[in-house]
């Protein structure tokens, strides 16, 4: 078989995203008492702090009879200047497979390119495809389908926006981003997930106007406005994305039933005030803790030998 990586998720086929769909559900449920990494070892390349990427996955990993190892960038010699497909080659003949957390989407290109193991996205600058499909997965357990569904993204035009995008237009969905004009998505990972949305029967549209993306929305989303590596800029991105905020007033332009989501962490009253993020919309801690079951498919779709 040939080996399989997960860095985004345009390439899925609709079979195995709906495989990983049905198969998270059976783990939510502890439906499935196998092990199918029994004796393998994963190893967590992390070059990005994290809290949920890590935790979900390590815990994911022993779950299914794996064993996590942990990888700081500060302890490995691509810290001094050894390639990253010098590592890849290296890495590939100790572990079973990689979960890598990284600025640059071209870097972990490199890695699965030189890697003879799979290769998972725990999260880039231009996408982060676990998280999409845990939000994917999230709607599907409160919506039933998610074809035809309206999800409104308010915010920074970032790597979650990106694999909304993607992953709304795959499965058929209207995503309507709103974010400032000088803060709006990639325009090339806009084009793709047009002709993503072409082909499932969803659409995809960006604008400036946060009222008009949240009118009758199924789902709000939002992220932080300051990204990782973007600390230094925080006075100007707070300035420019206020009008961006999810609160009560936005709420009520969205369907009344509406779920709100938010991947976390949250900055309560930047991007979303406290009372819609504990209000009787949010999903956002379920969305959280069903990272854990969609990382246990996505690791037994690459690595179930």
């Amino acid at each position: 078989m040939p080996k399989r990586d997960f860095l985004s998720l345009a390439p899925l086929s609709l079979k195995s995203f709906n495989w990983l769909l049905l198969r998270a559900e059976e783990y939510k449920k502890d439906f499935v008492l196998l092990r199918p990494l029994e004796n393998q070892v994963i190893g967590l390349f992390f070059e990005k702090s994290s809290t949920r990427t890590r935790v979900s996955f390590e815990v994911a990993i022993k779950r299914l009879g794996g064993h996590p190892l942990f990888l700081s960038a500060n302890d490995m010699q691509v810290k001094r200047g050894e390639s990253i497909a010098d590592t890849a080659r290296v890495l590939s003949s100790y572990l079973d497979g990689l979960v890598i957390r990284t600025f640059d989407q071209q870097d972990l290109e490199i890695w699965a390119k030189n890697a003879s193991i799979p290769v998972i996205n725990g999260l880039t600058d231009l996408l982060h495809p676990c998280q999409i499909l845990t939000d994917l997965f999230t709607i599907c357990q409160k919506r039933g389908s998610l074809k035809g569904l309206k999800l409104a993204y308010i915010g920074d035009g970032n790597n979650i926006a990106h694999s909304l995008l993607i992953g709304g237009a795959k499965a058929g969905m209207q995503i309507a981003v709103a974010s400032p004009k000088t803060r709006q998505p990639n325009k090339t990972i806009f084009t793709q997930a047009a002709k993503l949305a072409g082909e499932s029967g969803g659409s995809v549209s960006i604008g400036t106007d946060a009222k008009e993306a949240a009118k009758d929305a199924d789902i709000l989303y939002t992220d932080v406005w300051v990204s990782m590596g973007d600390e230094d800029k925080k006075a100007s991105l707070v300035k420019k994305l206020k009008p961006y905020q999810i609160n009560e007033a936005l709420l009520e332009q969205a369907k009344a039933d509406c779920l709100v989501m938010h991947c976390l962490p949250a900055h309560r009253g930047e991007e979303i005030t406290e009372a819609v993020m504990e209000g009787p919309n949010s999903v956002i801690f379920e969305q959280a803790a069903n990272r854990l079951p969609v990382q246990q498919a996505i690791l037994e779709l690459l690595l179930k030998k």
